[in-house]
């Protein structure tokens, strides 16, 4: 990096390990906050339960709702943690060290918030044997109603390919946090705290051999998780492609089209997650305007190639020239609010970020960053919702019951929930555990001494 500032394993180790050891004033506020938000949610939640999916405003023809644009929102916001740790880690690029786990993290609690949108929208999640496949008999039904999984539906598919990349999205943190973990355990006082902490270290104490063991793991579950980040999110493309009879959804296009969606907000919210890290815990010494000038670079190349995707959509939805989709095409371009809500998701989702990233001084700016990635997950969260619910809501022929749709007060409740429930989770995770790994901050420094070019050992301030 352009501007390298030479730490000290001590001054690391105190910075990045003091918010664990105390308390700032803040965090108690902004937790009981995001609590009040969380318990409101689950108090909709809880009537939506008791009254039944009534209380929204799904409905025929609009079956499909907040809920499931939501579930795809979070889904995209999770590949952050693939796309700048696993990718970057791969390609051992410097500049990921202080935002790798802060993406991981952020990745763990949206996987959390997407599944959390399944249950919302079923209207008993109580019934699990729609994921299970296992005869109801063995899960407490009687047998001889004779209800089994259908395989062919996206409802299954998405919890086993969510639910496995949730698993591996574990495994990557936990392995990566060992040796901080270790540290952690180390500057803890004796109490409970110490003995959790030694229990999760798993007798981590820093030899040799501990230390190859922790090197080797990252890189080996990085490229072990990259095909999960690739079919997670074209799985959830299939839910909208298998449905042919809804005009806009069968297209070959959506596969691609949905993961670089994903990747597009997903490195979106960690800049928002790093913006936010910079002022709250004030490390400015280590996340720096060339990291965001970084990301934001890649977020050029990202969106443009995103925004080609939408430009091919709709290329191979008007190039048969078939009237249901011609008419689909009209009616989200120029009726109302669909062509208001157009407009919005191209303005805040491409035109005016991408445009402000073509400026180094806004990249080198966490404020305007910060500012510019919220307006991008704004209009990916409306990009979702215009491609659920006007294919739904257009009248055709055979139609005996249509109606337009707007989300109900229960809905935007439980949308609110998982909003602050991800922001709670990573405030909470760096209460407990440091968001800024110490030991990759201190292998960092160590590379940034000298590199071996050719016969030569020369002075470097990056590795790449």
């Amino acid at each position: 990096m352009q501007e390298h500032q030479h730490l000290s394993d001590k001054e690391i180790t105190d910075d990045l390990v003091a918010p664990v050891m105390r308390s700032d004033r803040w965090f108690w506020s902004v937790v009981g906050f995001l609590g009040f938000l969380m318990i409101v949610g689950l108090s909709g939640y809880v009537y939506e339960l008791y009254s039944g999916l009534g209380v929204t405003n799904v409905s025929r023809p609009v079956y499909w709702g907040a809920y499931i644009t939501n579930f795809v929102f979070w889904i995209g916001i999770s590949h952050a943690g693939i796309m700048v740790s696993a990718i970057l880690r791969l390609t051992q690029a410097e500049w990921r060290r202080p935002i790798t786990r802060a993406a991981e993290v952020l990745t763990l609690f949206s996987l959390i918030a997407a599944l959390s949108n399944i249950l919302f929208h079923v209207g008993r999640p109580w019934r699990i044997y729609w994921i299970t496949p296992l005869p109801p008999v063995f899960i407490g039904f009687d047998f001889a109603r004779g209800i089994w999984p259908n395989v062919r539906s996206p409802f299954v598919w998405d919890p086993v390919a969510v639910g496995t990349y949730l698993l591996s999205t574990i495994l990557f943190i936990y392995t990566c946090l060992i040796p901080d973990i270790a540290l952690v355990r180390d500057k803890v006082k004796s109490g409970p705290a110490k003995i959790i902490y030694s229990v999760l270290a798993l007798g981590f104490r820093g030899t040799p051999r501990q230390w190859k063991v922790q090197a080797v793991a990252p890189i080996l579950l990085s490229s072990l998780v990259l095909p999960i980040f690739v079919s997670v999110h074209s799985i959830v493309s299939w839910d909208f492609a298998v449905s042919i009879a809804v005009e806009g959804w069968h297209s070959t296009i959506f596969a691609p089209y949905f993961i670089i969606g994903a990747i597009h907000s997903g490195v979106s919210g960690v800049v928002t997650l790093m913006a936010g890290l910079l002022w709250l815990y004030k490390l400015d010494k280590y996340i720096k305007p060339d990291h965001f000038d970084a990301v934001g670079r890649l977020l050029v190349i990202v969106a443009t190639i995103w925004f080609l995707a939408l430009f091919l959509e709709w290329v191979y939805a008007l190039y048969p020239l078939e009237d249901p989709e011609i008419a689909l095409r009209n009616m989200q371009v120029f009726q109302t609010p669909w062509s208001y809500l157009g407009l919005i998701f191209l303005l805040t989702g491409f035109i005016i970020p991408v445009g402000a990233w073509c400026f180094k001084s806004v990249r080198r700016s966490p404020m305007w960053m910060f500012f510019t990635t919220i307006l991008v997950n704004i209009g990916m969260w409306l990009e979702r919702f215009l491609i659920i619910v006007p294919g739904l809501s257009r009248r055709t022929e055979l139609s005996f019951n249509w109606g337009s749709y707007s989300p109900s007060l229960v809905e935007m409740g439980l949308v609110t929930f998982t909003f602050a429930f991800v922001i709670c989770g990573v405030i909470v995770f760096a209460r407990i555990f440091p968001l800024i790994p110490p030991f990759d901050l201190k292998e960092g420094m160590r590379f940034r001494h000298v590199i071996k070019v050719g016969k030569k050992n020369i002075s470097a301030v990056v590795r790449e």
